[in-house]
């Protein structure tokens, strides 16, 4: 009798890993991985091409938008203000200057705008490749499973870098660019400071909002479960509190508007974690 003729379906099952995954060495397995990243990384540098020749565009109507009056964010707050009747909350509606005091800066500015760009640009692509590299390990049904994967993952960052940009950009220009220490001292931003704050707000939201996706794969793996996130779900609030208050100016209004989205996810990731394990339980209950 054969070995699988002694073992369970579910046991079977088991056996029957990928093809890819099978016939590959742990160095051919580097190989592929390596091919993978470079591919990623040239298409982060034709993102960085076109937007590098497009710089000027991209600074002066997008990056340096959220510290003007007119951008939507800054009207908006200027129109809450109005009907409360509370001027301290409109933002920005004193834009201030931004200077360069480098030899190099505006050309190192042209650079790391090329850069987060590029990757900004490339991110649907960079998923793309991560997912082309992980699939073949994937059993069929785990594959069906994550079918949408590269589009929810970059849905998510996308929607994290335009929650950055037009809400955590506009609150920290305001509250950086007006915040006086003395009358005598005035703010004349420098460039580089400038767009690296802007820049890391916005990849780094992006990133942030990928928690749905990290926690959905934690849970399939079994690393984690929903058990588990709704045990520490106060610790973990208040982790995502502390992160708030590390992107957003050291105001409460800021941290509590950011932390809102970023409590969402957390339980849309509870969700999902919830959802894994009903249908393991259900898969387990047709083999059984």
């Amino acid at each position: 009798m054969s070995i699988k003729g002694i073992l369970t379906g579910k046991e079977q099952k088991k056996l029957k890993a990928p093809k890819n995954n099978e016939e590959m060495s742990f160095l051919e397995h580097l190989e592929e991985l390596r091919w993978h990243l470079v591919r990623a990384s040239a298409a982060i540098v034709i993102g960085a091409v076109l937007c590098f020749i497009k710089a000027e565009f991209i600074l002066d109507q997008i990056l340096f938008a959220p510290k003007n009056p007119a951008f939507i964010t800054n009207r908006a707050f200027a129109w809450v203000a109005v009907q409360f009747n509370s001027p301290d909350l409109a933002i920005n509606n004193l834009p201030f200057n931004v200077i360069n005091t480098e030899m190099a800066g505006q050309f190192t500015t042209n650079l790391t705008i090329a850069m987060v760009g590029g990757i900004i640009l490339a991110i649907p692509y960079i998923f793309w490749e991560f997912w082309r590299f992980i699939k073949p390990a994937l059993y069929e049904k785990e594959r069906k499973h994550a079918t949408g994967a590269v589009f929810y993952s970059t849905l998510l960052f996308m929607l994290g870098v335009f929650f950055g940009y037009f809400l955590i950009v506009p609150l920290s220009t305001h509250f950086f660019g007006s915040y006086r220490v003395s009358a005598e001292v005035p703010n004349l931003i420098n460039l580089n400071s400038y767009i690296s704050a802007v820049t890391t707000v916005m990849l780094g939201s992006g990133i942030v909002f990928e928690l749905p996706i990290i926690i959905y794969f934690l849970s399939k793996v079994g690393l984690i479960s929903s058990g588990f996130l709704m045990t520490y779900r106060k610790h973990a609030y208040v982790l995502l509190l502390l992160l708030a208050a590390i992107i957003t100016p050291p105001d409460v209004f800021s941290m509590l508007l950011v932390s809102g989205p970023l409590v969402l996810l957390y339980e849309l990731g509870v969700f999902l974690s919830k959802r894994i394990e009903k249908k393991r339980g259900n898969e387990e209950l047709l083999e059984a």
